[in-house]
């Protein structure tokens, strides 16, 4: 009977260890709150837990783990499986990226925004360069076209933002400076206490973030058709991670990446767009458009010039550079 009670017992602890063994938690660093910005690494999760049964978990916390201008560090070392980052946080970290940031490229909506973020995100210099960080590009955070809101006088020309402080990062930077703003760049949970402060008085982001950082909450107006560009936020894994994963576990994520992307595309088209106009309703926020001439005309100063200096610039590190951008403005005129 003992021996029987003790086969018995081995086994059970055989079995238990053999469970644990299959359970797979990850933890994934992100900021702010949850936010569109966030849904497909929600969406992800969710996923990921279903097709498993429970045995791969992403454990997100918005903060917690580090701070969101250090991620890509946190991946390098391992502090966190997976993280989100924006290249503009850290351009020298990740300059192959940064070609998604450049001015006026004339993206056209969130579908185009991802295929070529995707595309960027397999070529062979862009691998090369965020391993050196021990990462591995796992899918974009596509996002309209940038927009200022702006705290005192209503600007009635581009003249208008002479001498103007702004937070705007990457490439809508180049094209604020170009008006004559001054363009600061700081991450997206500063952007509130500087309006407050008086540091800046306006500043550049996606409606989604407009709301969820609280900066139509010291708006006067904002900028309907400025366009100058978006900022391009990867979510990635730590490579030995991702290595590391079971067959199923790693089909489970990267099969999962699809249709997260699919989920947040139509939660920002379909509830965060339908917000953001009665948000700057109910806040009497002044909607302030240029004319399409002064636009154009900003466009032709600012795009070839920025895009010549950004192939210049990265060519000199070895980046093939002018093939990063002459396939990105390629697929834009597809």
């Amino acid at each position: 009977m003992k021996t029987l009670l003790g086969a018995a017992t081995a086994a059970a602890i055989t079995f238990g260890f053999a469970a644990e063994a299959m359970a797979e938690e990850w933890n994934v660093s992100l900021w702010g709150k949850r936010r569109a910005f966030t849904e497909h690494v929600e969406k992800l999760a969710e996923l990921v837990s279903e097709k498993t049964g429970g045995e791969f978990t992403l454990n997100i916390s918005y903060g917690g783990l580090s701070k969101n201008t250090e991620n890509l560090d946190g991946i390098s070392i391992g502090a966190f499986e997976m993280a989100q980052f924006c290249a503009g946080y850290h351009r020298d970290k990740n300059p192959t990226i940064t070609v998604l940031e450049l001015p006026f490229l004339g993206v056209s909506d969130l579908q185009q925004e991802t295929k070529l973020s995707m595309a960027v995100y397999q070529h062979p210099a862009v691998v090369k360069d965020l391993a050196r960080w021990n990462a591995t590009l796992l899918m974009p955070s596509p996002m309209p076209q940038y927009n200022v809101v702006g705290m005192g006088d209503t600007p009635t020309a581009l003249s208008d933002f002479d001498g103007f402080p702004v937070r705007a990062t990457g490439g809508i930077g180049v094209a604020m400076a170009a008006i004559g703003a001054v363009p600061t760049s700081m991450s997206a949970t500063e952007v509130r206490p500087a309006m407050d402060s008086g540091v800046i008085k306006g500043a550049a982001f996606a409606p989604h973030a407009h709301m969820a950082f609280g900066t139509i909450e010291k708006a006067d107006w904002w900028t309907t058709n400025l366009n100058p560009g978006t900022v391009n936020c990867p979510v990635v894994v730590n490579t030995d991670a991702l290595n590391g994963l079971s067959d199923a576990h790693r089909d489970a994520l990267l099969g999962s990446v699809e249709e997260a992307l699919a989920y947040y595309i139509d939660f920002y088209e379909n509830n965060t767009m339908k917000r953001w106009g009665p948000a700057l309703d109910e806040r009497g926020i002044e909607r302030v458009t240029f004319s399409d001439d002064a636009i154009a005309e900003l466009k032709s100063s600012v795009a070839g010039p920025a895009a010549e200096a950004w192939v210049a610039e990265n060519a000199a590190k070895g980046i093939p550079a002018q093939d990063l951008y002459d396939m990105v403005t390629g697929m834009i005129g597809q």
